[in-house]
């Protein structure tokens, strides 16, 4: 290949031999012509090829466009190869952005980029859902103007981003908490990390109504045996009277007692997330010990019938299983006056699904109470259930041995007709066989 002053000096010389060819036959100024002829071919060459570039640069196929002779085909090689490998790069960041993003919006946590404005740059999907935003029409917003709670301008204004900010009634509902933190990078520019932290804040509610709850359900009958201790110890009662206190301090030390198994036996129930065994539990004999027990319970207030529809048995834990049919069986004594009828049945329903199933004639339950029926210490009649020892602890404790069992707990009630309570198990529960 030939160097440029090689072949500048080759270029000059044809030139110089055209013009003194044409200058022995057919004078200077075609001389001139020829030599100026000879010299203006490379740059037309040139301009070709600068043409082709400029038309392969503006339709971005640099890279694919066919190689000149000569001099430029060293230079385009170079330049497609720069091109080709500049691409490459870009592709390569491009993938790896895009995987950012997805990560970013794969975050169960709302995130939002600020500038040094407080302007939004990025924010994923999540963010977007907690606080009402859309980046294609909210780019480069100051968030203060889209995000107006006086809390969180405050937050924005002062600097201090150490501790997070907790923003509760946001969403599109209202009904989410929302804990913020915000976290400087970059040059002035801020990260803000959004957590729903709605199931946390509704636990932590939780946590403190149940020791308020059990603080409430323990002072009262701990305050009536101080009561009756006291005034055993002030006062000179004759032997009636004071039979009579004890029967009540009795009384009130048995509601704590009940009150403490349930507590233990809820906790137990909440530890143990395992399925319940399959065991044969034998129906027939644990609808007898129902009755007794609701028999005792009633002192001959209420009308019972017992009715055994099927003898197919069921698979489980027979002591979680008896405790939530004595549940059901003693809520509907508790909250059925008196000289009313209380039935319960075991049967298959059509789809082979084993249900046991309490009705009572009592005064039945309001709509809104049927979803918090299952809650812990809830009541419709906390009087009614306190003075027939009931701890409000009964029904929370049968749905946890229902999820035990894949069971369903099924309410149905209406006022001043009643209501059925009813424990659906499912067909890998039920043993087919005959007492």
């Amino acid at each position: 290949m030939f160097s440029v002053i090689t072949r500048f000096a080759l270029l000059v010389f044809l030139a110089f031999f055209a013009a003194t060819l044409s200058l022995a036959f057919f004078g200077p100024l075609t001389a001139i012509s020829a030599g100026i002829a000879v010299l203006s071919i490379p740059l037309i060459y040139s301009y070709i090829n600068l043409a082709r570039l400029r038309k392969h640069a503006i339709a971005n196929t640099v890279e694919n466009m066919s190689l000149p002779s000569g001099y430029w085909e060293e230079i385009f090689f170079r330049l497609q190869r720069l091109v080709r490998n500049l691409k490459q790069e870009m592709r390569r960041i491009e993938r790896q952005h895009n995987r950012f993003i997805e990560a970013f919006q794969a975050s169960p946590n709302g995130i939002v980029m600020l500038d040094d404005q407080d302007q939004i740059e990025w924010c994923n999907a999540i963010a977007e859902r907690f606080f009402g935003l859309n980046f294609k029409r909210d780019v480069l917003q100051r968030i203060n103007f889209l995000i107006r709670r006086p809390e969180f301008v405050h937050y924005l204004y002062k600097r201090q981003f150490e501790e997070p900010l907790l923003l509760e009634r946001m969403g599109p509902a209202a009904n989410l908490s929302l804990m913020l933190q915000a976290f400087p990078f970059g040059d002035k520019r801020n990260l803000l990390l959004i957590q729903d932290v709605t199931d946390l804040q509704k636990a932590d509610a939780m946590r403190r109504d149940f020791v308020a709850n059990v603080s409430h359900e323990m002072r009262t009958p701990i305050t009536v045996l101080m009561g009756f201790l006291e005034t055993m110890q002030s006062l000179d009662l004759d032997k009636a009277q004071q039979n009579q206190y004890f029967d009540m301090m009795m009384s009130q030390a048995q509601r704590m007692k009940s009150l403490v198994e349930d507590l233990l036996t809820l906790a137990n129930l909440e530890a143990n997330t395992l399925p319940a065994p399959m065991q044969l539990v034998k129906i027939s004999t644990l609808m007898a010990l129902l009755k007794n027990d609701a028999e005792a319970l009633s002192q001959g207030r209420h009308a019972f019938n017992f009715d055994l529809s099927s003898t197919a048995n069921l698979m489980g834990e027979e002591r979680e299983i008896l405790s939530a049919f004595g549940n059901l069986v003693s809520n509907a004594i508790r909250y059925t006056p008196d000289i009313a009828s209380i039935s319960a049945d075991w049967h298959l329903n059509e789809r082979g699904e084993g249900e046991f199933s309490v009705t009572d004639t009592g005064p039945g339950i309001a709509s809104e109470h049927l979803s918090r029926l299952t809650e812990r210490f809830y009541r419709v009649d906390r009087s009614r259930s306190r003075d027939t020892g009931g701890t409000g602890l009964g029904l929370a404790i049968v749905k946890h041995i229902a999820n035990r069992h894949q069971a369903q707990l099924i309410i149905e009630s209406t006022p001043g007709k009643g209501s059925t309570f009813t424990l659906r198990f499912p067909k890998e529960r039920i043993a087919n066989s005959v007492d």
